[in-house]
């Protein structure tokens, strides 16, 4: 059923693709003065230098609700934008403007989180898929700007995929697809060796925990004083969220998951359980909220404190919330909050 959702909304893409802004005619009044022929010649100039974003247009022997019409839509998304001798101007990368290269990017990180919920740590084809086609997009961009290096498109695009992928802040972030664009611009001629290290490291910090990974053990305490540890917890699924106490964030998250309808009933039928952890050293800060923590969750704090210092985890901001199944595998790392309650809500509805 994944499967065919994703091919559906795929579909979708191709046919609905986001055409770009369309720059705006000239005066068509018949006056002639100076001022407006300076106006149709900047919007005549406008009009040459920017152009739509290129929808793919999957052939028909492939159909529009297959497997292979999906794949065909991931491996050629990007090569309408790369054709062509199109420039990269402050306010257009290869001729398409800024806001729709980024309409069309989160367009097509949509379809790759399809194809990620179509998949499970035992059947990670699909996934394994999308990160070819993000493999094959770095490539594309790399070839375009190596023909011709004078330009800022490499510079340009890349910062666009970070903001989107890697931003602690961004509701599209997701390093399992960052990590194959990210190890290619550790690699890549077109990048500046000053930064080389930088992306080197974000490589290994998104290689931790991926998607279908065995998360580190750890142990906690309770407000009790009470030992226990991640493994210790048996459920279907497990929701490891890391807060801090009075963090605003938090609290909107914690709200959330509070009145998210499918929550109860699934930690009521053992299939979900919520683990809540405090990972600094202000320990009597954090019992003091404790009250603010809903009770039927585990609220504990990292005694030892090696989760701040490593552990095992990446955790490059609070709040940060994990979905695991029942093996404590990675079926979402620091993922948005939506993305977590509705893939939940999917799971109660079967």
């Amino acid at each position: 059923m994944k499967t065919r959702v994703a091919i559906l909304i795929v579909a979708a893409l191709v046919l609905c693709a986001c055409t770009g802004g369309r720059p705006g005619g000239g005066n068509n009044s018949s006056g002639h003065s100076g001022a407006g022929k300076a106006n149709a010649g900047k919007a005549a100039a406008e009009a040459s230098s920017h152009r739509p974003f290129p929808a793919v247009s999957v052939p028909s022997v492939y159909g529009s609700e297959t497997v292979e019409a999906q794949d065909y839509v991931l491996q050629h998304y990007w090569d309408g934008f790369f054709k062509g001798d199109w420039k990269t101007t402050p306010d257009a990368i290869l001729g398409v403007k800024d806001e729709d290269v980024e309409q069309n990017l989160a367009n097509y990180i949509q379809v790759l989180n399809l194809m990620k919920l179509a998949s499970t740590p035992d059947d990670m084809s699909r996934f394994r898929a999308a990160q070819a086609s993000v493999s094959h997009l770095f490539s594309q961009l790399e070839a375009r700007q190596l023909a011709d290096t004078s330009a800022k498109t490499y510079l340009r695009f890349t910062e666009v995929v970070a903001r989107y992928l890697y931003d602690p802040n961004s509701p599209m972030r997701d390093e399992d697809f960052y990590l194959p664009f990210v190890k290619a611009m550790a690699a890549s001629p077109c990048t500046r060796d000053n930064m080389r290290a930088a992306y080197r490291y974000e490589a290994s910090q998104c290689a931790k925990n991926g998607f279908g990974q065995r998360v580190p053990d750890f142990s906690y305490k309770d407000g009790a004083g009470r030992r226990g540890s991640l493994y210790s917890i048996r459920a279907d699924y497990t929701m490891l969220f890391f807060s801090n106490p009075g963090c605003q964030s938090c609290k909107e998250i914690i709200d959330d998951i509070k009145t998210c309808a499918c929550i109860r009933p699934l930690m009521e039928t053992g299939r979900l359980a919520i683990i809540n952890i405090y990972i600094d050293e202000e320990v009597q800060k954090w019992r003091d909220y404790l009250p603010n923590y809903p009770r039927e969750w585990i609220n504990g704090y990292d005694y030892l404190f090696v989760l701040r210092n490593g552990g095992g985890y990446d955790i490059r901001a609070i709040p940060s919330l994990y979905l695991l199944d029942g093996g404590k595998r990675v079926l979402m790392k620091d993922a948005p909050t939506e993305s977590v309650l509705t893939y939940l809500e999917n799971i109660y509805k079967q």
